[in-house]
């Protein structure tokens, strides 16, 4: 194999290795998520924000359905306008009431749809909702959502990753629970504009470790393309 055939193969290989991660990286941002990504157990008086991109390119998302668990449930729910959309609470009776300062409650919130608006290709939507308290007794709560397109295409964002296991092609939002005292609930984000990308959609703790790993993977490879022309180089020269 002559020097140039070699550096032109290890060309072509570094550049589809580096589009192939920075494709996959796109893609795994663009998916419904909640914000904060953890509150204390039995916070009070906090926000939850899910954040919904929109994904398809010639449709535009109309209808969002926002699952809360009822085994564990959300008191106090109480959403906030959002210009354009008209939400809806459904509530139900809880098979165990809880216990609370104020008395027992017997029904909680058990979902959300938001409707009448539109989030168009390349933008996203925040969704506030205020909560009185958080449960004690789980370490995760999972929100089930449904996202309806203009086209009637519906992508059903309600699968859970196993501890330790890969993110599925469909993740449902999770906020995670952790011990800690609950007065103490974390600063709602600020709201952004919605025309922004998916990209900007994703949280940025996440964007940044997942910006610091691509990164790190084009630098290898960009590395081992040189290595190859160095070597194929000092090859030819010998011959």
């Amino acid at each position: 194999m002559s020097a140039n055939s070699a550096l032109r193969r290890a060309g072509a290989v570094t550049a589809l290795t580096a589009a192939s991660v920075l494709l996959a990286a796109g893609v795994a941002s663009a998916h419904v998520t909640v914000h904060p990504e953890s509150y204390a157990k039995g916070a009070t008086d906090g926000v939850l924000t899910f954040r919904v991109p929109n994904e398809e390119d010639t449709a535009s998302t109309t209808k969002v359905q926002v699952f809360l668990p009822t085994d564990h449930p959300v008191l106090g729910v109480l959403v906030s306008p959002r210009d354009g959309w008209t939400a809806k609470v459904t509530t139900t009776k809880l098979k165990t009431p809880v216990k609370t300062d104020d008395g027992t409650i017997t029904e909680a919130a058990s979902e959300i749809t938001w409707t009448g608006g539109k989030i168009g290709a390349g933008q996203f939507e925040d969704f506030d909702v205020a909560f009185g308290q958080l449960p004690e007794d789980t370490g995760r709560l999972t929100f089930k959502t449904l996202q309806t397109y203009s086209d009637g295409k519906v992508v059903r964002w309600i699968e859970e990753a196993a501890d330790g296991a890969e993110e599925p092609e469909n993740p449902a939002p999770t906020l995670e629970l952790t011990a800690g005292g609950g007065d103490t609930a974390p600063t709602a984000p600020t709201k952004s504009s919605a025309k922004a990308t998916p990209a900007a959609a994703a949280d940025t703790s996440d964007s940044t470790a997942r910006g610091l790993g691509i990164a790190g993977l084009i630098v290898g490879v960009l590395g081992l393309a040189a290595a190859t022309f160095a070597f194929v180089r000092t090859r030819g020269a010998r011959s």
